[in-house]
């Protein structure tokens, strides 16, 4: 037995449609009017906010199947409203983890093509092809949990690629992936449209990689509707265009933001926290990800932390951060940063903990716990007994999230989930800040001020420990940078 045949590629078209979420004031996106043709291949632009994760999410139907929000104009495949179109459309969320549902890597892989009745023997034709696609090459048994954020992204897009859909939809899809995986992956998305002739709708801040692979750009306006359409060279080649998309936030190649404050410099004041032959691993019987690590972290300086993905780069910043026992070897925090609390972070209470190291996971969702942006700027500083008001809303204000102070931050876009996760950290001003992929999903505009912000916390006296595939905010941040593959860290001052 076979599977059908693909009914092929998918048109798309959208008559001033707008979505606005349950219990928020302001559309998520509106007065949008599109026409895409059959395997047209779309880059979707725009200032974070701007809703581009809306549009893809009311494309692959999922807008209203657990939203009860509003809907205004008509968005359509094939003539059809998405939830109807069954199958037609694969999205790869932004944040790959809520999109891994099995245990096993095959399993997940062969999950949504079983769902649409693909017959058993071309499911797993197709799950090996998907996973060659990606690169992700790893036992169809291996355990989806003991993957990185990395390699989940992986999954996630060769799950999608899996169903063969005629509407393929991106949302941030190398995000979090090291220089090599980018191209990798996008590499392994043409040759899947080149293949099937599946339209495409792909929204990624960084310009560059898409931009020769694509046959045209929309730009959405922050304010409804849509700022700039055309082909590559149209929209990004133009002087005068290329000017307003930069000031309305879009990563325009060849005209990186400006940003505030200097490029710290030198190793940093004294010592912090001090790690000595550090061996780290995700469990206590877990293999060991990271050994014999020897690093001194030092207030006022910053430092990057690169390598490839699975590599252990989070798994050795949440042991730091005293989030994980270390498995050999010694973490000891200097009487400056300690205080009271004793020499053993993973020890410390997290009241204790949320003072002197604060973390920023990679997954935002991972750390919200309250149901108001408010709230959540306020729950640290209350747990640490030390509520500061005009902090937090200076926090709020540098990061772009005054006007979003009411709403839940579950609902919140992939750039304003990660800008209010550093915020919440910022607001108990810890003297070590660690970020677990700072700059992912953010706009040009907020990328220079968070990087502004940052040099200035360096320049104040804290320690800013950054993991990051991020080379420009690695060149903008200064310091040095710790190099982690093969189980072992190489430090490089710079």
């Amino acid at each position: 037995m076979t599977a059908a045949p693909s009914p092929g590629p998918v048109h798309v078209r959208a008559r001033g449609w707008g979505w606005r979420h349950a219990g928020r004031r302001a559309f998520a996106a509106r007065h949008l009017d599109l026409d895409l043709r059959p395997g047209e291949r779309v880059l979707l632009l725009g200032a974070s906010g701007a809703g581009k994760s809306t549009v893809l999410h009311g494309l692959a139907g999922l807008l209203g199947s657990h939203d009860e929000g509003e809907q205004e104009g008509a968005l359509l495949l094939d003539g059809a409203p998405p939830a109807a179109a069954r199958g037609r459309a694969g999205l790869v969320l932004q944040d790959p983890e809520t999109q891994v549902v099995l245990a096993r890597v095959g399993d997940e892989v062969a999950f949504a093509a079983e769902n649409l009745a693909v017959p058993r023997e071309e499911i797993w034709r197709r799950v090996g092809r998907a996973l060659d696609d990606v690169g992700l090459d790893l036992p169809l048994d291996h355990p989806t949990t003991a993957l990185s954020g990395g390699q989940k992204q992986r999954l996630a897009l060769a799950s999608v690629l899996a169903m063969e859909p005629g509407l393929l939809l991106l949302d941030e899809p190398t995000a979090n992936l090291d220089p090599e995986g980018v191209l990798e992956v996008r590499d392994a998305v043409v040759r899947v449209l080149d293949r099937t002739g599946a339209t495409l709708v792909v929204v990624e801040h960084r310009v560059a990689v898409w931009a020769d692979v694509v046959d045209r750009v929309i730009v959405l306006d922050a304010a409804g509707g849509i700022l700039a359409d055309g082909t590559p060279g149209t929209v990004l080649g133009q002087e005068d265009t290329r000017a307003r998309l930069a000031s309305a936030g879009v990563w325009v190649p060849g005209r990186p933001p400006a940003v505030g404050g200097t490029v710290p410099s030198g190793p940093g004041g004294g010592t912090l926290l001090s790690a000595e032959g550090l061996g780290v691993a995700r469990t206590r019987r877990g293999r060991v990800a990271v050994g014999d690590l020897d690093l001194q972290v030092r207030s006022g300086g910053a430092l990057s932390i690169t390598g490839p993905n699975g590599a252990g780069k989070s798994t050795a910043v949440l042991t730091l951060g005293g989030l994980l026992r270390p498995r050999a070897g010694r973490l000891s925090a200097a009487p400056a940063l300690a205080g009271t609390a004793g020499s053993d972070p993973f020890r410390w209470r997290s009241a204790q903990l949320v003072q002197r190291i604060g973390t920023v996971f990679q997954e935002p969702e991972h750390q919200f716990l309250t149901a108001s942006v408010e709230d959540e700027l306020a729950f640290g500083p209350r747990q640490a007994g030390a509520v500061d008001p005009a902090r937090s809303g200076a926090v709020a204000e540098r990061l772009r999230l005054t006007h979003l102070l009411k709403a839940n931050p579950f609902t919140l876009s992939g750039g304003e989930k990660r800008r209010l996760s550093v915020a919440t950290m910022l607001a108990t001003a810890p003297r070590v800040l660690i970020l677990d992929e700072p700059t992912f999903g953010q706009d040009a505009l907020t990328w220079a001020e968070l990087v502004t912000l940052l040099r200035e916390l360096v320049d104040d006296g804290v320690a800013v420990l950054s993991v990051t595939h991020d080379a420009e905010f690695i060149a903008a941040l200064g310091g040095a940078t710790l190099h982690i593959s093969g189980g072992a860290g190489r430090l490089v001052a710079r």
